[in-house]
């Protein structure tokens, strides 16, 4: 095995002064470095083709920006090493701008890209014509222009990257290990390197999910991962979201040396993620908040939905991993209850549901 390539530095900032917790933590960073972004020297585009070298399973928004109107359209999912037509036919456009998150799934993964437009989304697919004033259910995030290049076979292409760099098969590679890691299989580390390790851990992997070698080369592969991904485990940590609202945790770990908190993780409604939690820690303990679509903190009767205990660590706003809890206010930090989690079965569910 060779050495790992390192997963890229994050760095957050804020959307808009309305956003308040975990709005941002999903959005995937890319700098301006980080998309292939090249110079045409034609006066339209034809059949715009995103193309994903990240070890993530991606949505992108895209935005067009025409003289004095701008609209978004969104979401196009696209898998490791692999490309999707995202604007179809000859486009004249001033500007074309992307916006890309990553899955819910990966929990506290990449975080807000770098970009010069503040444009309207939405949760799920959605086309918003005047994309510059948001309404109701519909939250600003930030676009970065991009100028695809042309290809043989006639499409524009814009290439999303992470600063290891990955070619196709690196991505594909490096995307199928983040997801055993996820699942709670040792394929670390994350580098689309090949190699015993990772072979092991995805022969297990099939092995307990009752599927064919074969399925690993099925264009539906990424799916079907992403779906034992998100059913309980008998191993580990698993969160279930039983309720309708967006849930957003974090998980701490007592190794007997220190205590560390790391979040946010975002649990879709119906859905279960497993928090990237290594090793044997002698401890686990939990936090969730549900929130809605402008990630305010739901109430009921007055009382926020939240499930946590009597151990105050440390967490922020925005993605967080800290190995000291002592007075996390002195240090600009929020103390919030977590409770602990009985992991001596060899795994636990927590199930998160309306009281």
């Amino acid at each position: 095995m060779t050495r790992a390539i390192p997963t890229p530095a994050m760095q957050t900032r804020r959307l808009s002064a309305r956003m308040r917790r975990y709005g941002r933590r999903t959005i995937l960073a890319l700098p301006a470095a980080a998309i292939s972004l090249f110079v045409s020297a034609a006066p339209a585009f034809a059949d715009l083709k995103l193309c994903n070298r990240m070890s993530y399973v991606v949505e992108a928004a895209i935005g067009i920006d025409d003289k004095s109107a701008t609209a978004t359209r969104g979401w196009f999912r696209i898998d490791p090493a692999a490309c999707r037509v995202v604007l179809q036919g000859s486009l004249t456009a001033d500007r074309i701008l992307l916006n890309a998150r990553a899955l819910g799934v990966y929990g506290a993964s990449p975080i807000p890209q770098n970009g010069g437009d503040t444009l309207c989304i939405a949760p799920e697919n959605f086309v918003i014509a005047a994309a510059r004033q948001c309404r109701a259910g519909q939250t600003p995030a930030p676009f970065t222009q991009i100028t695809p290049t042309s290809t043989d076979d006639g499409h524009m292409v814009a290439y999303l990257a992470e600063d290891s760099e990955y070619d196709d098969e690196q991505a594909r590679l490096a995307g199928i290990q983040r997801l055993l890691v996820i699942a709670g299989y040792d394929a670390a580390p994350i580098d689309g390197v090949d190699g015993p390790k990772t072979q092991a851990a995805l022969s297990a992997f099939l092995k307990s999910r009752g599927l064919s070698p074969d399925i690993v080369q099925s264009p539906n592969f990424f799916t079907a991962m992403i779906d034992a991904v998100q059913t309980p485990s008998s191993t580990g940590l698993t969160w279930c979201n039983d309720t309708p609202h967006k849930i957003m945790a974090a998980v701490a770990t007592d190794d007997g040396k220190a205590i560390t908190s790391r979040g946010w993780y975002r649990i879709d409604p119906g859905k279960c993620l497993h928090p990237d939690v290594t090793g044997q820690p002698k401890q686990v303990f939990s936090f969730a908040e549900a929130v809605d679509s402008e990630n305010r903190t739901i109430r009921i009767k007055d009382r926020p939905l939240n499930w946590g205990g009597g151990k105050e660590l440390c967490t922020r706003d925005s993605k967080f991993e800290f190995a000291e809890q002592s007075d996390c206010r002195s240090r600009g930090l929020t103390p919030i209850g977590f409770a602990p989690v009985d992991m001596s079965g060899g795994g636990k569910t927590l199930r998160f549901a309306l009281p």
